[in-house]
């Protein structure tokens, strides 16, 4: 395989104007320039960017080797020799020799390739993580300030950075230190905090210390009072971190669930979108909330539906895109399990005419929780008014397609359970005729 650059060169025409506005086809010739063979890596043959050398004392392009490594292989490429060790020196006079080459040939069309940034290493994540604590210690905020703002710098340079830090603990160690300066005073530390804070969506999963950390007290008030503020980007990383550790435990959630304003805090992002992510993550956290069973389950759904969360689900559901339709449809069913909330369901008049057109319309999982919330609604005894409507808007018809194409075991009774109640039904409404576009299909279960 031969790597090169080309240069296109244009004969010089008489009027170029007349013969572009033409169309006509310029004359190209075409030069090549070759990569010189040491300054292609072994394994993609491509121009090295970030040559590293390993202790077999060959070179490779750093991003190739390290995918070759955590692939499994533990020999060299080239040489097949058993690696002693994975680390990966700098290999920096052959990294400016390739500079000066592209810089030589940049009128071919190269471009000079960065100096590419040391990425951090173990050492440097554990030193930086026994620093941090004992800054935390004394209550030293400035100093507790300086090493978060160096981590946060490591991120943001490469996601190899990250994933160091990640595996490394970094998570654990800033959740201690958000726990610590949030139980001592939020307002003296909101800045640590804040940035704390815009580190956390990236450091899961976090260990079991971690987690107990950020489902403290005094870690769940400081979210809460993020979530409750004025600045976007602190509401939306808070909601982001508790969507994570909402999904970890049963106790986060109960915890949570018993701060004060939780459930008003949750509900005021879904309200007053920031971005789909922020309206995803509080839509899962309230998921999370109604769906763990507990005592006080009906009470937390009651207290949703109170605070105006079925028409905003509704609304969500209308036009919006796949991932984020299928949380409201899992909600709005999880809220059906209360007669409260079948109640405020049914009022809404969009409700039934908006579940039978997400059948078969967004995705397999918003088909279930459609025909999950149907199914609960028109089981309601004193509700035959339900099914005539499920069928006005073309219920029967839907379910009859979707037995037809498929569909699993669960879903498969409800979807039987419902049909065979729309057809005692079906006499009293001058419904379409579902045999019209759908002759094809067999109704055994009908009878």
């Amino acid at each position: 395989m031969i790597l090169s650059w080309r240069r296109r060169k244009s004969t010089r025409h008489a009027n170029k104007k007349k013969e572009f506005l033409a169309g006509e086809n310029l004359d190209m010739e075409m030069e090549e320039i070759a990569v010189p063979m040491h300054f292609r890596c072994p394994i993609s043959l491509d121009l090295m960017k970030d040559p590293v050398t390993l202790s077999t004392g060959m070179t490779y392009d750093r991003s190739s080797i390290e995918k070759w490594i955590e692939t499994g292989n533990r020999t060299c490429p080239a040489t097949n020799q058993e690696l002693k060790s994975f680390d990966q020196i700098p290999n920096h006079a052959l990294r400016r020799m390739i500079q000066d080459w592209c810089v030589e040939n940049r009128s071919y069309g190269i471009e000079r390739i960065p100096t590419p940034r040391i990425p951090v290493t173990k050492y440097e994540v554990s030193r930086i993580c026994e620093r941090i604590a004992a800054a935390a210690r004394l209550g030293d905020g400035r100093k507790c300030g300086e090493l978060v703002g160096k981590i946060k710098a490591w991120g943001k340079e490469s996601e190899r950075n990250k994933k160091c830090m990640v595996e490394n603990g970094i998570g654990c160690c800033l959740s201690a230190v958000f726990d610590s300066f949030a139980s001592i005073s939020m307002e003296d530390h909101v800045e640590i905090l804040l940035e704390i804070l815009s580190m956390l969506p990236w450091m899961f999963p976090v260990s079991e210390e971690g987690q107990s950390k950020l489902g403290s007290a005094g870690s769940l008030r400081c979210f809460l009072s993020f979530l409750e503020g004025k600045d976007l980007s602190a509401r939306q990383n808070a909601v982001l971190v508790l969507r994570k550790l909402l999904s970890l435990d049963q106790k986060h959630v109960d915890d949570f669930v018993e701060s004060e304003g939780a459930i008003e805090a949750l509900v005021g992002i879904i309200r007053e979108p920031i971005s789909p992510a922020a309206t995803k993550a509080a839509l899962t956290s309230v998921l999370f909330m109604i769906s763990f069973p507990s005592a006080a389950s009906d009470e937390i759904r009651s207290r949703f539906v109170e605070l105006g969360l079925v028409s905003l689900l509704l609304e969500i559901i209308v036009d919006a895109e796949r991932r984020l339709c299928e949380r409201a449809l899992g909600v709005l069913e999880g809220l059906c399990d209360c007669k409260q909330g079948k109640d405020k369901v049914l009022e809404n008049a969009l409700t039934m005419p908006l579940l039978v057109k997400k059948i078969l319309r967004i995705s397999e999982l918003a088909t279930e929780f459609s025909i999950a919330i149907i199914w609960k609604l028109c089981r309601i005894e004193t509700e035959e008014s339900v099914l005539i409507e499920a069928l006005q808007v073309g219920a029967f018809q839907k379910l009859l397609v979707l037995l037809q194409v498929g569909c699993g075991d669960g879903i498969k009774e409800k979807v039987t359970d419902l049909l065979k109640l729309f057809n005692l039904h079906s006499s009293k409404v001058d419904c379409v005729n579902s045999s019209m576009d759908f002759k094809y299909l067999k109704r055994p279960f009908l009878g």
